[in-house]
């Protein structure tokens, strides 16, 4: 998740209380009820709706760079209907979901919108961008702008030599357990999460790898996940640095033009004007689908792969067990004891991969809070997405036994 993401002043409020008239009503709405002076973490349920599917058209707190599409876009055949026995519209309420697409085989068997939100439409994802950030590693591996996941990270990053993060592999950053001391409490406004954006840099330097360069070591580097938003960040400096390249237009290189997304995405920019790689990719729900099937294919455009032949299955592996839970971490990738795997954003936003079933879910959501915990939020999804499975496997002995 990204952190602060910038103020709407007084002054401009009134400049657009000019042009009233001209705006349309979610801006309207936004506008007559502004997130003053607050993180995206403390916005209210309303400013959250309307931010959530335009925070990229919203240039007074954010700018944004274009992720581009090409020319072609990958067809999503409708395939049968999912087998009745979800009540597809009673979980929609109950988990503010304003998405929901659901492929198996690379065809559409269920596509439902809520909240008012619609297929041509952009919803932000927050930290599902980390598991697209991570995959354009592999990709500058691939490429021969990085060397090896054994570097240094330091040796990419200008302003990390002498700090604690000299010396952390990129692997290490990659699976979150650099050891470097971060808070990612999404509750406390003076934790690293919500703090790093208010941070005023060192001349010369980006705004976060200012801030985490100050950071203390915790533990030892390698010996203990910790989720740091933080380091996905520099993840995304790391690759540009290697490759020169803008992050947005890599991804649009890599993936995104090339693989037939049907429209433009969005990359919110920090305050130096790059791109937030822990977090805020702007795209249709159709398009965060598309990306999980690219994923469950290998990571192939027309048969190549962008990334190392091992990348998918290293990056998709668990890495570290989770203080108990019944999930891991990959390289930048929820793991889970079934064989699937995700990406996973605060606020309810989602990308399920099965690949034994060959199934893919995207989901946009407005919850109630970050984490989903407060109403069940969290447990629901997953409920629904074993619910989803459960009647493809019922489905699917059905037609073999016929």
């Amino acid at each position: 998740m990204a952190g602060k993401i910038g103020k709407l002043s007084l002054g401009l409020i009134i400049i657009l209380g000019v042009i009233w008239v001209a705006i349309g009503p979610d801006w309207r709405a936004f506008v007559a009820n502004p997130p003053l002076n607050k993180d995206v973490l403390f916005w209210t349920e309303k400013q959250r709706d309307i931010g959530f599917r335009m925070i990229d058209r919203i240039d007074f707190i954010v700018k944004s760079r274009v992720i581009k599409a090409g020319t072609k876009t990958m067809a999503l055949n409708a395939g049968k209907p999912l087998p009745s026995g979800l009540d597809v519209e009673a979980y929609m309420k109950a988990n503010s979901v304003s998405g929901l697409v659901v492929l198996q085989d690379g065809q559409l068997r269920l596509e439902k919108y809520g909240l008012d939100f619609s297929s041509d439409g952009r919803w932000t994802s927050f930290s599902v961008a980390k598991s697209l950030t991570s995959t354009l590693v592999g990709a500058a591996i691939k490429d021969g702008y990085i060397k090896s996941l054994d570097a240094n990270v330091a040796d990419y990053i200008e302003g990390l030599k002498g700090s604690a993060y000299d010396g952390v592999t990129i692997e290490q950053l990659l699976t979150m357990s650099s050891g470097v001391a971060w808070n990612e409490d999404y509750s406390d406004p003076k934790s690293d999460v919500a703090q790093y954006g208010l941070h005023v840099p060192d001349d010369g330097f980006n705004p976060i790898v200012s801030y985490m360069r100050k950071l203390p070591r915790a533990h030892p580097a390698g010996d203990v996940w910790n989720y740091s938003s933080g380091e996905t960040n520099m993840i995304g400096i790391l690759v540009t640095e290697a490759t020169g390249k803008i992050l947005s237009d890599y991804a649009s290189e890599k993936i995104w033009a090339v693989y037939g997304m049907e429209a433009d995405a969005t990359w919110l920019l920090d305050g130096e004007g790059e791109e937030i790689s822990g977090c805020c990719i702007q795209a249709s729900t159709r398009d965060f689908a598309r990306l999980g099937q690219f994923i469950m294919d290998g990571a192939k455009v027309e048969g190549q792969s962008i990334v190392p032949e091992d990348w998918m299955s290293l990056a998709t592996q668990r890495h570290f067990d989770l203080n108990g839970r019944s999930y891991g971490y990959g390289y930048q990738w929820w793991i889970y004891e079934n064989g699937a795997f995700g990406a996973r954003g605060i606020f309810g936003q989602s990308i399920y991969i099965d690949p034994k079933r060959n199934l893919v879910i995207a989901t946009n959501s407005n919850w109630d809070d970050a984490r989903g915990s407060s109403k069940g939020q969290n447990a629901r999804r997953d409920a629904f997405h074993q619910s989803v499975v459960d009647l493809i496997d019922a489905e699917s002995h059905k037609e073999s036994s016929d």
